[in-house]
């Protein structure tokens, strides 16, 4: 294949910076041809025999499918109930982890161990759970031997079923639509969740259960923000990340090929969203050790850029990511 000596192409949408995209499959910077992202599958569950290890699999898809009911606040059996929200792990997963742009878990457990920059170390994939349960959960460790540990790794293995190590998988995370060159507002969010998002998952934020409080049944539509949502430590509380995954995949139905909203309004609706109360992770302030490699959407300090926490949470981002970049380099030399 002969390549330019750029495949780069610049965006521009109303109201948003210019994004540069990469193409897979064509050239990288220097032309040289970069091979294209492993195919989107998803192994078929339903094909697992009925033994020990299909029921394991299939068990580790109802913990994610399910959370509330099996390990969430108000199960029956105190002993089970690690989660301390009534989220499902598929409020974030959307389809149990397997649709594209919606978080998904597939090909997750063939990229673990994985250097985390939140802690400033390789994580192996048990950790990674337990971080989503004390974080998006707002719960607490599951005991590393135990059944739920043990069936939800075996579903995450399965779901990388035929996808090489180490390898990254078109699909993956919930999208990168452009920025905007001026910070989210909240206020026009405020109209934004109104009109769009209000219907199902309430006026106030609270979501719409399945059954009642307490009777662990968990939501049809979860809580975004309040006691019953994750904790302020979660990636989804992150404006980059929830914007995008809005974008992907609100309203209820979207896919990440046909968007509802328009960037600016998924962005502003993110952000008004992330303003709202939530519960709080204790000493937030340890997470990334090298503040270099702090995410530039954390909504919490400390930083090593000197901008604003206001900025870090509603943007625009590209200055921060400059001074960072800029940072970096000296650190380097």
């Amino acid at each position: 294949m002969i390549c330019p000596k750029t495949n780069t192409l610049m965006v521009l949408s109303a109201a948003v910076a210019v994004l540069a995209l990469t193409i897979p499959g064509t050239c990288d910077a220097d032309g040289a041809a970069t091979p294209s992202p492993p195919a989107w599958t998803v192994p078929d569950i339903d094909k697992l025999p009925d033994d020990a290890s299909g029921r394991l699999v299939r068990y580790g898809r109802d913990l994610v499918s399910k959370t509330s009911s099996l390990i969430g606040p108000e199960v029956a059996d105190a002993e089970k109930r690690f989660a301390g929200n009534n989220l499902d792990c598929q409020s974030c997963h959307i389809s149990a982890g397997t649709q594209k742009f919606a978080l998904p878990l597939v090909g997750v457990y063939a990229n673990f161990p994985a250097y985390a920059a939140r802690i400033g170390r390789v994580e192996t994939i048990e950790e990674r759970v337990q971080n989503c349960m004390e974080r998006s959960m707002n719960g607490k460790p599951l005991p590393p031997d135990g059944p739920e540990m043990t069936a939800l790794v075996a579903y995450l293995k399965f779901l990388s079923t035929g996808h090489p190590t180490g390898v990254a998988i078109d699909g993956r995370g919930s999208g990168q639509m452009p920025e905007l060159d001026r910070a989210a507002d909240p206020d026009k969010g405020k109209k934004v969740y109104a009109t769009t998002c209000s219907a199902c998952h309430g006026n106030n934020g609270e979501g719409q259960r399945n059954g009642k409080a307490g009777d662990a049944k968990g939501y049809m539509f979860p809580p975004l923000w309040g006691a019953d949502s994750f904790n302020d430590g979660a990636g989804m509380h992150r404006l980059i990340e929830s914007a995008n995954f809005v974008h992907s995949n609100m309203p209820a139905g979207t896919t990440w090929n046909d968007p509802a909203l328009s960037p600016s309004d998924a962005w502003d609706v993110a952000a008004y969203m992330n303003a709202q109360p939530r519960p709080k992770l204790p000493d937030l302030s340890r997470d990334y050790p090298d503040k270099l490699e702090k995410p530039v959407d954390a909504p919490y300090g400390p930083y090593a850029d000197g901008f604003s926490i206001e900025q870090h949470k509603l943007g625009p981002f590209a200055p921060i990511k400059a001074a960072v970049a800029a940072l970096k380099s000296k650190a380097r030399r």
